[in-house]
């Protein structure tokens, strides 16, 4: 089934950005600066950017010709002319997103404020390459079918978020694992490319997460972190010196194959152990359909007998996985975000603090657990800033802390 959410914005720009190339590297930096901080006037951006205040004047008029940029209200100081805040435009660029997950998947268009314009949603029981391009494609037009003429042409690209080697996890799923192979051949910018002409950016769905946090949420806060989202399965990012590091081959922070132990003292992945599939396999052995956890907006109230003791399983194993991570980073906060309601967030930060305490923490610092703030569609917004990382954002440490 598929649904539409939200209602199209329409705005009136000078010009598309689909048609310009990569920005040149003191127009992403300054456009970073803005992202990051926000609304700031042209000499504080000189003085963060390390370039003229000359320079930094050019660089603001052509981006606010060009409709990437915005003018605040002048406000007034004590000496001298009134300075004018200038921010990322509302509508200056836009991307679509998607996120393949193993119960769901999602596509949205997101401007590079990191506003939610259109949502899709596509439910399943487990995913598959023909009805997934199939969303896809009627997606993407649906989407398109609502934008204007100017919006349309400021999309820059479209990010797939996906499990990596999503081929390898058909028995977790419950798909036939023969048919589920079939993942492994799939080129997903071949296949988009038989019916849109958008530039295709694929990353890990969990450090998708990851980067929709570091842009959006609290990401902003720190400078080396490791962030888990729990979705159907738990996943992760790492984020080192103000970067979404992806690693060599893009699978850096697969913190869900982090080693744990079953209950008879077997070896198991962090994925066998702090994942909602454990919760949706308790609910399905005592009568209760596990699709009602996913139900838009979430309740799981209903579900309380079951989700208590889930929560502190999965707290526990949080807290062995942070100091496990920390031993080879010394990171200062550990995120955690997910698929779920916010108040079964809040309870699973705060307990997994409260395990944190009695772990053996010897040659350890403890690091900070926190909440994670983008929520359940962080991997698809995460998709969706791939194309903008690669065209008008930085992804390093730009003296973000000022």
């Amino acid at each position: 089934m598929v649904r539409v959410m939200g209602e199209p914005i329409i705005r009136t720009v000078s010009r598309g950005v689909n048609q310009s190339g990569v920005r040149d590297h003191n127009e992403r930096l300054l456009l970073t600066l803005l992202q990051r901080h926000g609304p700031m006037a042209g000499s504080d951006l000189a003085r963060l950017a390390n370039l003229s205040p000359q320079t930094v004047s050019i660089i603001l008029r052509e981006m606010e010709a060009e409709g990437l940029l915005a003018r605040g209200a002048p406000v007034k100081g004590k000496v001298g002319k009134p300075s004018i805040p200038m921010s990322l435009a509302e509508g200056g660029v836009l991307s679509l997103g998607c996120k393949i997950g193993r119960r769901s998947a999602v596509l949205l268009l997101a401007d590079f404020r990191g506003t939610v314009r259109h949502e899709l949603r596509l439910t399943y029981k487990y995913p598959m390459p023909q009805p997934i391009f199939a969303f896809l494609r009627e997606g993407i037009e649906t989407i398109l079918a609502q934008c204007s003429p100017a919006e349309r042409a400021r999309i820059c690209g479209i990010g797939i978020g996906t499990p990596f080697e999503l081929w390898k996890w058909s028995e977790l799923v419950g798909a036939p694992a023969a048919q589920f192979a079939s993942w492994r051949d799939v080129d997903f910018a071949a296949e988009l490319a038989s019916f849109t002409d958008l530039p295709v950016q694929v990353v890990n769905d969990a450090t998708a997460g990851c980067q929709a946090e570091h842009i959006y949420g609290r990401g902003k806060e720190f400078r080396d972190y490791a962030y888990f989202f729990i979705g159907a399965f738990i996943g992760g990012g790492i984020v080192l010196n103000h970067s979404v590091y992806q690693g060599h081959q893009g699978n850096a922070g697969a913190l869900g194959s982090l080693r744990s132990f079953g209950p008879q003292g077997e070896s198991q992945q962090l994925i066998d152990t702090a994942s909602i599939h454990l919760l949706e396999a308790r609910l399905a052995e005592n009568g209760h359909d596990p699709q009602e956890l996913w139900t838009q907006p979430q309740d799981w109230s209903q579900f309380g007998r079951f989700v208590e003791p889930w929560i502190g399983r999965t707290a526990q194993e949080l807290a062995k996985a942070s100091l496990s991570v920390c031993a080879v980073i010394d990171f200062e906060a550990i995120l955690i975000d997910g698929a779920f309601p916010d108040e079964i967030k809040h309870e699973l930060v705060e307990r997994t603090r409260r395990y944190l305490v009695n772990q053996d923490m010897r040659g350890l610092i403890a690091p900070r657990i926190e909440a994670g703030t983008v929520g359940f569609n962080a991997r698809a917004i995460g998709a969706a800033t791939s194309p903008l990382f690669e065209r008008y954002f930085m992804n390093g440490n730009l003296r973000l802390q000022g």
